[in-house]
């Protein structure tokens, strides 16, 4: 009997998600370059719409481009989505470039704003690509997935492939009129007014939109989300290298530490992770790692600064070689570059002139400690006899008489005897 109690409860609560999901409306906002974690975001909440049974899934766009692969793992999850999405490059100012525009043009309905644009699909080569016919084969691939998600969705398949090959960028007003959006909206209450009742093909079948009334509730990323999409950035993932192979070189230094390591560790495994997202070029890396070497070189080679100099010109040549790429995006500015390095630069810096005033400074400990040091003679010396150096008394000799009293200093130790004379 409980049983059967607790399973009407379960399928009456289950009834009611169901019911209250249907007059929702799933809004994703993006507004970052198109990265893996923006394709698990997006792939994340059209399977949950597609499980709670939405009305609708409206994507908000405004990027300037992203990963190819990235790209295609959403393009697929919106195709074959069960819910329909609208993409909605907003607000005024927004755009949806390279990446984003592909994504714009595989919904089931893509509007925009007054004063956006959508375009410049050309793909562009993580790092330079110099082999013509590979570049050729890249570009028609490109051109041959834009037009045919152009012809399944009925939109202008000559602008998608010229997207793409030509590079081209459409505002609104030229992007409907081409046929390559299907309406501009004001806003999303003007865009949602226009939506409803609209016709659209979904799986073979025709689909009516009805809209009036329905709430928008805006879906947002995660904490693990939004914690990885901020390290995808060039600047953040570069930061994290510097600080993961310095992190890494206290704990060699210094071993028994273990914060610096840890903490070094953390950040090299974030920045791989980040890696996987950008154009990295590994000649920057084996640079900045050159740069690193010839400072440690310097804390115990003494080249009167030639091994620091070294160490900072390759730095900078392989923060500027780390992320090869023409997209601003994907590349580090030149601010933290300046800023990173004269830190390093200036930490080692600091290290060597330290380690050098220790190799400078005078033993205070041994038999090196005691040469040079003043003392007291105790008894004449003649040339034997007795001192007072450091607070206790030494066998002493001298190559001249000294008499009782007089003030010594030490010049050698042999064995247990000291040599000195008189000051």
């Amino acid at each position: 009997m409980r049983i059967g109690i607790s399973m009407i409860i379960y399928l009456l609560v289950c009834a009611a998600q169901v019911y209250g999901a249907q007059d929702k409306i799933r809004m994703i906002t993006v507004r970052d370059p198109i990265t893996p974690v923006t394709a698990h975001f997006l792939h994340r909440n059209l399977e949950e719409s597609s499980r709670l049974g939405d009305r609708l899934v409206l994507i908000e766009m405004d990027t300037p481009g992203g990963l190819d692969s990235a790209m295609r793992e959403i393009v697929k999850d919106v195709m074959a989505s069960p819910i329909p999405v609208v993409v909605y490059v907003a607000p005024s100012g927004a755009r949806a470039a390279s990446a984003g525009a592909i994504i714009a043009l595989s919904a089931d309905v893509c509007a925009m704003a007054p004063g956006t644009n959508i375009g410049a699909a050309h793909p562009v080569s993580l790092g330079e690509m110099h082999d013509k016919t590979m570049e050729a084969k890249v570009v028609n691939d490109a051109e041959a997935y834009a037009e045919g998600i152009a012809h399944k969705r009925g939109r202008n398949e000559t602008l998608a492939r010229r997207m793409v090959r030509d590079s081209i960028s459409l505002s609104a007003e030229k992007s409907l009129e081409g046929r390559v959006i299907d309406l501009i909206a004001r806003d999303r209450d003007d865009l949602l007014r226009q939506l409803e009742g609209r016709h659209i093909n979904r799986g073979g079948r025709e689909v009516v939109l009805h809209l009036t009334g329905v709430k928008v509730v805006t879906a947002g990323m995660g904490k693990v989300e939004r914690i990885l999409n901020a390290i995808s950035n060039p600047n953040i993932a570069y930061v994290l290298m510097m600080l993961g192979m310095m992190g890494l070189f206290f704990e060699l230094s210094n071993p028994g530490v273990i914060l610096p390591g840890v903490i070094g560790g953390i950040a090299l495994i974030l920045a791989f992770f980040a890696f996987q997202a950008l154009p990295v070029n590994y000649a920057g890396i084996l640079l900045i790692l050159l740069g690193i070497i010839l400072f440690i070189a310097e804390i115990k080679v003494v080249s009167h600064g030639m091994l620091t100099v070294g160490g900072l010109v390759a730095m900078v040549f392989g923060s500027l070689m780390l992320f090869e790429s023409q997209e601003p995006y994907l590349r580090v500015s030149w601010s933290v570059i300046l800023v990173t390095v004269l830190a390093v630069a200036g930490f080692f810096v600091v290290v060597v002139t330290k380690a050098l005033a220790v190799h400078r400074r005078r033993p205070t400990t041994g038999k090196e400690g005691l040469i040079g040091v003043d003392g007291t003679a105790e008894s004449v010396i003649a040339p034997k006899g007795k001192v007072f150096v450091r607070g206790e008394y030494w066998d002493a000799w001298s190559e001249d008489a000294i008499s009782a009293g007089s003030r010594i200093t030490v010049e050698a130790v042999e064995g247990m005897q000291l040599k000195v004379k008189r000051i």
